[in-house]
């Protein structure tokens, strides 16, 4: 009889988390879950979840069990461009996401872990190289010299190189994916953490004026990758043997403004875009998905418009549901 691998997925009650715990449960695995919290919008198919503080070296080391087979490693404290580059949460950020690693890599060491997967993020990327919002450069090699535009880009850096030493040290089993901007349902819509799809999501489905804001001058770009993607890549990146970061992301830029004027006629609503000041990131963001192709013979292929449209729904109904609180009086 084969063994039932089994899988530990630390932020299990994170956005991704959530989506990776169900496609993991959908191959046969045995999955444990850890967090601060359970997902918010969805019950957790994990066999078992903890409550958790991974900041813990103890947490850390009650979770990894003996016989695991996998760790994905998602915790962090992150959020959207509200959260991340106002610059009020910088210490905050650094500190519980590094404290994380510190403890999850060390655990997975001391129990001798096969393989274990990080999720980085494409803000680890130098802010020089994307100051053309039509030209950003993204591709892997690109990220040193390093100079990332956030607190929350250099902490992912420096654990970047901290899962890289433990693979050369200790001869771990560790996988690296860039995440570029992942967005779905069961995601964060309110509350200041959520992220540009999400949020304009929101805003149309609440506008009562027929009018929504879109911070800066909506000429910055990036690329937003659908959850189920990202889930996809993440498992092709983690069964490759591959070390070495890779981006998991979509290369079909757009504006933002674009992204807001796709929104709005995903709805069907006529509503108008007023641009106003707000942190914004580096003025244009894509993945660059030559080496992921080029290593898993695979790339993210579906079109924004698709992930929008089943987001939008999504969103909707949330803010639809009896009981919801708008997010002005939130």
């Amino acid at each position: 009889m084969t063994r039932q691998k089994r899988v530990l997925v630390c932020g299990a009650g994170g956005f991704i988390g959530t989506h990776l715990v169900a496609r993991l449960k959908s191959e046969g695995c045995h999955v444990l879950g850890v967090d601060l919290k359970y997902p918010e919008f969805s019950e957790s198919q994990a066999d078992a979840f903890e409550i958790g503080d991974l900041r813990s070296p103890s947490v850390c080391e009650r979770v990894v069990s003996d016989d695991v087979d996998e760790i994905y490693q998602l915790a962090a404290d992150m959020g959207g461009a509200g959260f991340v580059f106002t610059g009020d949460n910088d210490a905050q950020i650094m500190h519980n996401s590094a404290l994380i690693n510190l403890n999850m890599l060390e655990a997975a060491r001391l129990k001798r872990c096969p393989k274990i997967f990080y999720a980085s993020s494409a803000c680890i990327y130098p802010e020089h190289n994307q100051t053309d919002p039509e030209n950003p450069r993204c591709e892997e090699d690109s990220a040193y010299p390093a100079a990332p535009d956030s607190e929350y880009g250099w902490e992912k850096l420096f654990s970047e190189r901290l899962y890289l030493s433990y693979a050369r040290n200790y001869d771990m089993g560790v996988a690296i994916g860039r995440y570029h901007n992942v967005f779905g349902p069961l995601g964060t819509w309110r509350g200041g953490r959520e992220k540009a799809p999400a949020a304009l999501c929101r805003k149309v489905c609440e506008t009562q004026t027929g009018e929504i804001e879109v911070w800066g001058d909506g000429r910055q770009t990036r690329s937003f990758l659908y959850v189920d993607e990202c889930v996809e890549g993440t498992l092709k990146l983690m069964r490759s043997g591959h070390g070495a970061p890779l981006n998991i992301g979509s290369d079909e830029m757009i504006s933002i403004n674009d992204l807001a004027k796709l929104i709005i006629e995903i709805s069907g609503k006529t509503v108008a875009i007023r641009n106003v000041p707000g942190p914004e990131g580096v003025r244009g963001r894509n993945s660059d998905n030559q080496r992921i192709s080029q290593t898993l013979g695979w790339a993210p292929t579906q079109p924004l418009r698709k992930g929008l449209s089943e987001t939008y729904g999504w969103i909707e109904e949330q803010v639809n549901m009896p009981g919801a609180v708008p997010h002005s009086a939130a």
